[in-house]
């Protein structure tokens, strides 16, 4: 997949890296990077020398068909780990298992704090499950990682991706053995993202938001569906203004006919008679 996928995204879109250095030869990593794109986890993989595991919802690898078929063997290739949503605690937990499996066997693992793509370019506030849990379950080193300007490669509701360099930052490894034995800590899980998140904003130089992307896109969603809602409203009212206008026109056109009718027949009929000489 590296020459298969990496290659021509390399030699077409041209990404440009920095602190590729801070990538180890071998062993355990965590890159925690932030999401702007769908793109995120093929741009990064090919830059990189070394395979990148990330997690993938398990219906990727589950559909029926030929097309889910090829679905599948794509995701595999490229590196994605299915995650069955359906266990009593959802996808978090089979999240942090996958994470730790991949990082007992020495190899990186990739993950967004955020939880979910950007829904406006910003960064979000990260989740302090998956990441903070694994890192502090496996001792592994958090490297943070910013991806820039992949959402402009192709925006939603572009078919065709936009020509361009995105760029890569991957900044030094953290170290949080400080706080090993405390990962049923919260307030430790909170403030381990939060460091992570400080250093993704750093490297990214995005605006950040303090809440969830899952909130944020909420509001957007209901902030869409009630101007949708108010568009279609004054849509509605407007007609019945324009039909209401139209009838008053039509009753006025009917009246003045009418009108103009009874005067021609009164003057028809009704003229006054000269007196013979």
């Amino acid at each position: 997949m590296k020459v298969a996928i990496g290659g021509p995204l390399k030699l077409g879109f041209r990404p440009w890296v920095e602190g590729l250095e801070n990538i180890p030869a071998e062993g355990p990593a965590i890159l925690a990077s932030n999401h702007l794109s769908f793109s995120d986890s093929f741009f990064l993989p090919a830059v990189l020398d070394r395979k990148v595991t990330f997690i993938a919802k398990a219906e990727y690898f589950t559909t029926p068909g030929v097309k889910g078929k090829l679905t599948a063997a794509f995701f595999k290739g490229v590196g994605q780990l299915p995650v069955d949503r359906s266990g009593s605690r959802g996808a978090g937990e089979a999240a942090i298992k996958s994470g730790i499996e991949v990082l007992e066997r020495g190899e990186l693992f990739g993950i967004y704090p955020e939880g979910t793509r950007s829904p406006d370019g910003r960064l979000y506030r990260g989740k302090p499950g998956g990441l903070a849990r694994v890192a502090l379950a496996t001792g592994a080193p958090v490297l943070p990682v910013a991806m820039i300007d992949t959402e402009k490669i192709q925006p939603p509701g572009k078919v065709l991706p936009k020509l361009m360099r995105p760029g890569i930052r991957i900044g030094k490894p953290l170290d949080f053995g400080r706080y090993q034995g405390m990962e049923h800590d919260r307030f430790v899980l909170r403030a381990l993202t939060d460091e992570v998140m400080y250093e993704i904003m750093k490297l990214s130089g995005q605006e950040y938001v303090d809440m969830y992307a899952t909130a944020a896109k909420r509001q957007i969603a209901d902030a869409a569906k009630a101007e949708a809602k108010a568009e279609k409203e004054a849509k509605a009212e407007k007609e019945a203004k324009a039909e209401k206008e139209a009838k008053a026109e039509r009753e006025a056109m009917a009246e003045k006919e009418a009108k103009a009718e009874k005067e021609a027949k009164e003057n028809k009929g009704g003229g006054v008679e000269r007196p013979a000489s």
